[in-house]
């Protein structure tokens, strides 16, 4: 096949959504009609002793949440799908805006009963800032839930984006019977099936059709047959061009734990979603097209295997073709790289690959070379844009409490930090060592990590600092100056850079204006 052949048959999507929408409920029947797996597990369930696929680190088993993004591919219809399932917690959210960057659309999942939650429209917001193309799955039908005309024009609101139904729900929780989908205009009935499929449907290629009235009533009969009028004559005709261009939003509804309303919305976005698309570097345009490799790398995971230590790095490929012993120029390091271990994922489960196209995301791994943010070329110099870390809002002390294990406790720390789950300072010459995040739940993940991976126990102690500005200056003695005269709050980060630990905003201000020749900066791409 051509390499324009393998690019048309690739989708690489995101799921993106405020926490408990069923985000990983969805993934799971997505990877079931794709027949990756033959049967679906459960987030939460004490009927249901198989787990999810997509959350399967220990701590996320425990609690029921999603703490680090999945990778996953499949084939449907013969189309190649990599499907990467995001945490929607707040906490994790810098996970969540890397994962944006490496994918060509999302599929936001909102709960009919809670409509448009807060993290909903954060996510939207870098949707936004990319113009991503974005498809709406209204989940939770089969319970009460509220109106779907309030719904839709509650995300029109807040969302800030026009929609258009393609799907429309005949009743709702006790009384749910089915989903018509407006854009094959045919009618399934539902039938709750929690965990395998079925292929059993009634299907209706007209709405007028008596039958239509024996199998749900004739009070729901005509009441579709109403909205159905209404939302054609409201609504536009669909337009596969804006949606491309991240205008509008088509709108499917369903209940994803009974696998309903899930088959209508793949089958659609196979059809409309877009191939893989150009991305931008520092100095122009890469087309997925062009005959050379190149790809950046969004996503570093330490110890998918807890008996080796490992650390895998996502690579996300953006033209060319990328084959396995071929050695890479990369962009950031010395020494070009050849990488003889490629992986494909099923979350956990991975095999080996030879090569992979654009659109593809495939697992290096990695001795420790690699960083967040690092592109792979076959010879060029360049740097893909927009893969930000941001200023942590919360700092802690970490106190060993076990003295014979501190070589384990700054191993630890320093993998889970080249994962990028949190920031790692450290002061006076590395006696004090500092971790700054971004959510409160990221210290539980790490204190569980460490002892669970590494065997190593520690504490938190709070610290009172306001933020951690990367400081950098043309004039170096003013630099030296300034470290000198600042000492107790110089800190140096992961990669050996000056940090200035401020207490509070005042204070921040305060130094800024007595030291005009130094620059403070918030993230640490300067």
């Amino acid at each position: 096949m051509s390499l324009t052949k393998e690019i048309q048959k690739r989708r690489t999507f995101a799921i993106i959504a405020h926490p408990d929408a069923g985000k990983t409920t969805l993934t799971e029947k997505l990877l079931l009609f794709g027949g990756a797996i033959q049967t679906a597990g459960a987030v939460k369930s004490n009927k249901i002793d198989t787990a999810t696929k997509s959350d399967w680190m220990e701590i996320e088993k425990q609690r029921g949440i999603s703490v680090a993004t999945s990778v996953m591919g499949f084939e449907y219809q013969g189309v190649k799908i990599n499907l990467l399932d995001t945490p929607g917690h707040q906490d994790f959210a810098e996970d969540t805006y890397r994962t944006l960057t490496a994918v060509d659309s999302v599929i936001m999942v909102i709960d009919c009963v809670k409509g448009v939650e807060i993290q909903t429209e954060k996510l939207m917001e870098v949707c936004r800032m990319r113009n991503t193309p974005v498809i709406c799955f209204i989940n939770k039908l089969d319970r009460e839930g509220r109106d779907p005309y309030e719904l839709l024009d509650e995300v029109e609101e807040k969302l800030n984006i026009q929609v258009r139904p393609l799907s429309w729900p005949i009743g709702m929780g006790k009384s749910f019977k089915g989903v018509y989908n407006l854009y094959d205009r045919k009618l399934n009935l539902f039938s709750p099936s929690q965990r395998k499929l079925s292929d059993a449907r009634e299907v209706f290629e007209n709405l007028e059709d008596s039958k239509l009235d024996e199998i749900i009533g004739d009070r729901f009969a005509d009441q579709l047959r109403e909205d159905v009028e209404l939302i054609e004559g409201v609504y536009p005709d669909f337009d596969t061009k804006e949606y491309l261009e991240g205008k509008v939003a088509p709108v499917f509804f369903g209940s994803a734990v009974n696998n309903f309303g899930v088959n209508e919305m793949l089958d659609t976005f196979i059809k409309i979603a877009p191939a893989p698309k150009s991305r931008l570097t520092e100095d122009r345009e890469v087309l997925p097209e062009e005959p050379k490799f190149s790809g950046f790398i969004f996503k570093i995971h330490a110890n998918m295997d807890p008996n080796h230590r490992n650390r895998i790095a996502f690579l996300r490929i953006c033209s060319g073709k990328f084959q396995r012993n071929k050695p890479y120029n990369h962009v950031r390091g010395p020494k070009p790289l050849r990488f003889s271990n490629v992986t494909q994922f099923m979350a956990q489960d991975r095999e080996m690959v030879d090569e992979a196209f654009p659109g593809d995301i495939v697992g290096l791994f990695d001795t420790g070379n690699l960083k967040i943010g690092d592109t792979l070329t076959e010879g060029e110099d360049m740097t893909f844009k927009g893969i930000p870390s941001f200023s942590p809002e919360i700092f802690k002390e970490v106190i060993n409490k076990d003295a014979m294990k501190t070589k384990q406790l700054e191993k630890g720390l320093k993998q889970l930090m080249e994962e990028g789950v949190a920031q790692y300072f450290t002061y006076e010459m590395g006696a004090r060592k500092v971790v700054g995040t971004v959510g409160q739940l990221q210290f539980e993940v790490i204190q569980f990590r460490l002892k669970n991976e590494y065997n190593a126990s520690v504490e938190f102690a709070p610290m009172n600092l306001y933020k951690a500005c990367w400081i950098s200056s043309k004039d170096k003695k003013a630099l030296d100056e300034f470290v000198r005269s600042k000492s107790r709050h110089i800190a140096q980060d992961k990669d050996g850079k000056l940090v200035f630990m401020a207490e509070s905003k005042s204070w921040l201000q305060m130094v800024q204006d007595n030291y005009p020749e130094i620059d403070f900066h918030f993230t640490s791409e300067f």
